[in-house]
């Protein structure tokens, strides 16, 4: 059972990952997603830094720069940079919701990246997780702004999700041993460094507004820094296993600050592409079974 503490962490944390989709939204068109990545990364790098050098962790940075750099592209720079275009046109709950295929997208490149076969339970849930983003699609899912931009903000946000995918996989071979604030930190500063010309040259001319600038702090204090530093603290307490459960509940804290906040509305084929794609994440990942649903079904 977990105790209430833990649990209460865990809820803390779904709901800063959620914000993040509602600061990207707000900060996003104010700011364009080049300056907005990099002022997210760069604060939450500089955040973060003190306690690395604090630590003593720092020489890990050294011998893993190369990896590190990596990181910085694939899990940091590249889809957050994806994920604020997306929120250009797409409501902070949708993307919310996108943005939990990542399990999918690792289980789908499982078998390229790391020679794990494509089990049936994998197939099931990535043709559930698939059939939840073309709901999305056909349903419009609430998109704004530009009408005619089509599916390209969905598959910004599935391009994203893959990045994390590749990620992911390449951080099991080539982080092996190093500590969680080492890779989470040195790819932060990576990442502000190379969005730092890219950031400049695309810098918003007009005058950001204060609730732009709130939205930037809540994005790179809490959702990034402060969220990080709360997830190795529940991984520490509670494992891999139990941890990743924060997944389930990303999705529903995105929704819900984007009703609540930004009077988003909540459409059929929101709810139905959400509960689609966070199905095909738990079959995935074996929280459900077709078998089991049978022997037990209370």
């Amino acid at each position: 059972m977990m105790e209430r503490q833990d649990l209460m962490s865990l809820l803390l944390l779904a709901a800063l990952w959620g914000a993040s989709f509602l600061f990207m939204r707000v900060a996003a068109p104010l700011f364009g997603p080049p300056a907005l990545i990099a002022l997210r990364v760069g604060l939450a790098g500089l955040v973060l830094l003190p306690l690395l050098l604090w630590s003593g962790e720092w020489r890990y940075f050294r011998s893993h720069a190369g990896p590190l750099a990596l990181m910085g592209v694939l899990n940091l720079a590249l889809p957050f940079l994806l994920i604020a275009w997306a929120l250009l046109s797409l409501p902070a709950g949708v993307g919310s919701v996108l943005n939990a295929t990542t399990p999918l997208m690792t289980a789908l490149l499982a078998w390229p990246m790391a020679r794990e076969p494509l089990t049936r339970r994998r197939l099931v849930g990535l043709l559930l997780g698939l059939s939840g983003v073309v709901v999305l699609v056909a349903g419009k899912g609430g998109f704004i702004g530009d009408r005619n931009a089509g599916p390209l903000p969905v598959l910004a946000m599935l391009g994203a999700t893959a990045s994390y995918g590749v990620a992911a996989h390449l951080a099991r071979r080539l982080l092996v041993g190093v500590p969680p604030r080492v890779s989470t930190c040195g790819s932060l500063m990576v990442a502000s460094l190379l969005l730092l010309p890219l950031a400049a040259s695309h810098w918003p001319v007009a005058a950001i507004p204060r609730e732009g600038w709130m939205a930037v702090a809540g994005l790179a204090l809490g959702s990034t820094a402060f969220a990080y530093l709360l997830y190795y603290r529940l991984l520490a307490r509670l494992g891999a296993t139990r941890a990743v459960t924060v997944t389930y509940l990303v999705p529903l804290f995105g929704v819900l600050w984007g009703v609540l906040l930004l009077g988003e509305t909540l459409r059929p084929a929101m709810l139905v592409g959400a509960l689609l794609i966070l199905a095909g994440v738990a079959w995935t990942q074996g929280v459900v079974s077709f078998g089991r649903l049978v022997k037990n079904p209370r």
